[in-house]
């Protein structure tokens, strides 16, 4: 299987690159891959990750909520009634801060197109883009949504969406620049740019360590600091306008979390961890265990 092997950092090129621990993959195989901290721009990333053409398999789980739809167990439950709010929470950001009740939005990464059909639900035109074909085959079944392969991204019209929205997908991308500069092609000067990214940052990540679910390998590709988002944008001349924060991360994270430590979910503790991070967070989003930058053109 080809690998990828960093020797600079894919956010600033730095080659000061340090080992900071292993992680497992606990949702597909069981491997060990390498997280590497840049000491540039703090980004971290997952070393020796399959390539583009081979990391197909590592989503081949019913455990993976995003692209399965499951309900299979309490956490992915959970993770099911709380979707439902988030997904209005979601299309309110998008009116907020595109001031318009209807524009045109592309939603990349969209899994099955929970969000891609509420905002239709509203009136908005609506693009979805997905690299999984089963997840595709879902939001067609579901909502009757045609959702393309994620590459016909380059085949969007230029100067043409109101809002762009990532919703856990930057991690995941292999191409990280070149992504961001078409993103940036494709939308509209007064657009916005919603990416929303966990925090390696956070209190609950710096509780659990190697365990943190949020590292995800190795599908998570790249593990961002609120520094290190800033440092890549500005590469592309985008910048950050506000951060806000997704409180219901640190608990449904946690309870992963707790489940890859101590190999059964300790839910109170878990909780506590949870609510934890998100006191610390209060009045200092870059503390939160997931962070929505909300980014414009220039």
């Amino acid at each position: 299987m080809s690998r990828i092997h960093y020797s600079s950092c894919p956010v600033c090129g730095a080659a000061q690159l340090n080992t900071v621990f292993s992680v497992k993959d606990y949702t597909v195989s069981g491997e060990l891959f390498p997280v590497v901290e840049c000491a540039g721009c703090t980004l971290r990333f997952t070393q020796d990750v399959p390539a583009q053409d081979a990391i197909g398999a590592y989503y081949k789980s019913e455990d993976y909520i995003s692209h399965t739809n499951t309900r299979k167990g309490l956490i992915s439950k959970l993770y099911q009634a709380v979707r439902t709010r988030t997904m209005q929470q979601k299309a309110e950001m998008v009116r907020k801060f595109t001031k318009k009740k209807t524009g045109r939005l592309l939603d990349l990464g969209c899994g099955t197109g929970t969000f891609l059909h509420t905002m239709q639900q509203e009136g908005w035109e609506v693009t979805g883009l997905e690299p999984d074909a089963d997840a595709r085959h879902m939001a067609k079944q579901l909502y009757q949504l045609d959702v393309a392969p994620s590459p016909e991204l380059y085949q969007q019209p230029e100067n043409y969406f109101d809002a762009i929205t990532l919703w856990h997908v930057l991690e995941h991308v292999h191409e990280l620049q070149p992504y961001i500069a078409q993103l940036k092609k494709l939308l509209k000067q007064e657009g916005v740019l919603l990416i929303a990214v966990p925090n390696y940052t956070s209190k609950d990540a710096r509780v659990y360590q190697q365990y943190w679910a949020a590292y995800d390998v190795p599908r998570h590709l790249y593990h961002f600091s609120p520094r290190a988002i800033e440092i890549l944008l500005a590469q592309h001349g985008l910048r950050i306008s506000r951060m806000l924060p997704m409180w219901f991360d640190s608990f449904y994270v946690g309870l992963l979390s707790s489940k890859y430590k101590f190999g059964t979910t300790r839910y109170i503790s878990a909780a506590l961890h949870g609510l934890s991070s998100n006191i610390n967070a209060i009045g200092n989003t870059k503390e939160c265990s997931s962070v929505i930058y909300v980014i414009r053109k220039g």
